[in-house]
């Protein structure tokens, strides 16, 4: 369902335009040959609730905004990747240190063209999360929120979390610019 993201979540598209958020989630799925349908539609960045807000509306990496929620490390757990040419993908869930729960999880669509060698090198080993490969590395990046969307309980990739109850989570589509450049597409969902 089309909708207008909030200012915050305008990252480069112009004022008037619009986004479907479920369709950009089916074509990142696809890039994986997965033809699930989405459960999720878009909800304006101001309409996040609490206590998902602060861990999704800002410009900054998820990595560094859950390891201050956390207390600490993330460890990355890569369960589907795929790589075309220099386009590399992976679904993933991103755990706590010291936890067994997912705290986030995503899909992530990189051109790898676009860093360099050893920086490539660290992304395709996938041992660290992606914010603080970029980090570490010194890449001039910025990360613009495009969308902030609501997933039902049935959504499969709310089952990441293996929640005992049914409950709705959040997540935003994000791009980050690499040195200018738009490198990385990301689809971010934290546990409700």
């Amino acid at each position: 369902m089309p909708t207008d993201v909030a200012p915050v979540a305008a990252g480069r598209r112009k004022a008037g335009q619009s986004i479907d958020p479920a369709k950009v989630v089916r074509l990142m799925l696809a890039f994986f040959g997965d033809s699930e349908v989405p459960l999720a539609h878009a909800v304006d960045g101001a309409a996040v609730p609490p206590p998902y807000q602060p861990l999704l509306v800002h410009g900054g990496h998820m990595t560094e905004v859950l390891e201050r929620r956390h207390g600490g490390a993330l460890s990355v757990h890569p369960y589907r990747i795929r790589r075309e040419g220099d386009i590399y993908g992976r679904r993933i869930d991103l755990r706590a240190a010291g936890h067994d729960a997912v705290v986030m999880t995503g899909i992530m669509i990189f051109n790898l063209a676009l860093v360099g060698a050893a920086v490539r090198e660290e992304i395709v080993q996938a041992a660290s999360p992606l914010g603080e490969i970029l980090i570490r590395h010194r890449i001039l990046r910025r990360v613009a929120p495009d969308a902030f969307l609501r997933f039902d309980p049935a959504d499969p990739l709310v089952a990441r979390f293996g929640l005992s109850s049914p409950r709705p989570a959040y997540g935003r589509l994000a791009t980050i610019d690499c040195d200018g450049r738009p490198a990385v597409d990301l689809l971010e969902i934290v546990r409700p």
